[in-house]
């Protein structure tokens, strides 16, 4: 089991960024890939982004595509998040999420990369509140 620890959350108004971060313990980290969720009030939990191990493979959710960007430092064990030009509908707790089984983002229905079913691993998550 990898422990997984977000930080960077907080309140915001809309139109300005945050960077959030998740700082994984073990070296199983280097050899997994990454996924970003977050899960607002009353919803289910949701796909933002996710990242290969090697970092050379994003995807991203329609919804924040072009607005975030997902990375990571091997040699830190840590992955960010980095959000600009925030909405108030971006408010959630975000969760970072690992991988265990492929260091590739797999696209095979049904565990893709967009299924928290595929992740193994979650961090215990950061607020974010965008206001207007």
């Amino acid at each position: 089991q990898v422990a997984l620890v977000e930080s960077g959350g907080g309140l915001v108004q809309a139109g300005d960024s945050l960077r959030l971060a998740c700082a994984a313990s073990g070296r199983a980290f280097t050899n997994c890939a990454m996924g970003w969720f977050r899960q607002a009030p009353g919803q289910e939990r949701e796909f933002v982004a996710a990242i290969s191990s090697s970092g050379a493979s994003t995807e991203y959710a329609e919804s924040v595509k072009g607005r975030f960007t997902i990375s990571r430092d091997n040699a830190q064990n840590t992955a960010y998040l980095q959000m600009n030009s925030l909405k108030p509908e971006d408010t959630a707790v975000y969760y970072c999420a690992l991988d265990r089984t492929y260091s590739g983002l797999v696209y095979s229905y049904p565990l893709t990369y967009k299924n928290p079913r595929s992740y193994e691993d979650w961090g215990q998550g950061t607020q974010v509140t965008v206001s207007s």
